[in-house]
């Protein structure tokens, strides 16, 4: 991970509202069937501000989340009832260590890709299966490499433009600029917003990794988990030319 990696104020404060329309909801939902489906704890990996686990604890999954932004963490709680408090702390997954094991780990919304290099992807990947039950399961997601945008970049694109309070606009800017040796994207995000008569402008610039699928498999291969399957979709189809999401399946031996 990058020390620009974690959420500013601004772009945690407007985390929920641009989501929700950037997003399509698919991850979600194949999220919380996994954990309908798990039989024990489960923990989410970069929890965010909980669009995943506050669904996932109302269906009653014994869930808990981890998030390397103290920001995230504190719009979470505030969501949450203080007995559940406990449930959720400021932590890098690069030292995970919670003293307890999980059914099922989930990373969803592309969280791996915050982590640059193959040390810290290997030493995450250990780190998870530590802390997995004999037979559980680890499940993240990436975003499949655009060719395109890897020669060409992304420049300036509008992805949210509404109001945020009544009366108060926000548009937010997304460009990404490729390193193809690094096998980054340099992602930059401008929020624009009205706030007390004033306009302002902030920005938020983090690196993104990207993978291939085998490069994901040879991977998970280096690690101590064991492959069950990439999939193209949140349907858990076939990679093909028309993915955009690789979704992995791991899982630790019995």
């Amino acid at each position: 991970m990058h020390k620009s990696d974690k959420y500013p104020d601004f772009a945690a404060r407007f985390y929920d509202i641009t989501y929700a329309k950037v997003l399509t909801g698919a991850d979600c939902g194949y999220y919380l069937k996994k954990i309908s489906q798990t039989k024990g704890q489960v923990l989410e990996v970069g929890v965010g501000t909980g669009r995943i686990f506050l669904d996932a604890l109302k269906m009653g999954a014994d869930i808990h989340g981890i998030d390397l932004s103290p920001k995230m963490i504190d719009i979470l709680k505030a969501k949450l009832d203080k007995k559940d408090h406990h449930r959720v702390k400021v932590q890098d997954v690069r030292d995970l260590d919670v003293g307890k094991r999980f059914a099922l780990i989930i990373a969803p919304f592309r969280v791996f890709s915050h982590l640059l290099t193959v040390e810290d992807q290997l030493k995450s990947l250990n780190k998870i299966y530590n802390h997995l039950n004999p037979g559980g399961r680890f499940i993240f997601d990436v975003f499949v490499p655009n060719l395109k945008y890897l020669v060409e970049g992304l420049g300036d694109t509008p992805d949210f433009d509404s109001e945020y309070e009544e009366g108060k606009r926000l548009t937010r800017f997304s460009s990404a600029e490729p390193d193809l040796m690094n096998q980054t994207l340099h992602v930059t995000m401008q929020f624009i917003w009205e706030e007390d008569d004033r306009i302002i402008k902030k920005k938020w610039r983090f690196p993104l990794r990207y993978f291939f699928r085998y490069e994901l498999e040879h991977l998970i291969h280096r690690s101590k988990l064991e492959l069950v399957g990439i999939y193209g979709n949140f349907l858990e189809n076939e990679p093909d030319d028309n993915s955009k999401d690789f979704i992995v399946v791991c899982k630790r031996a019995l």
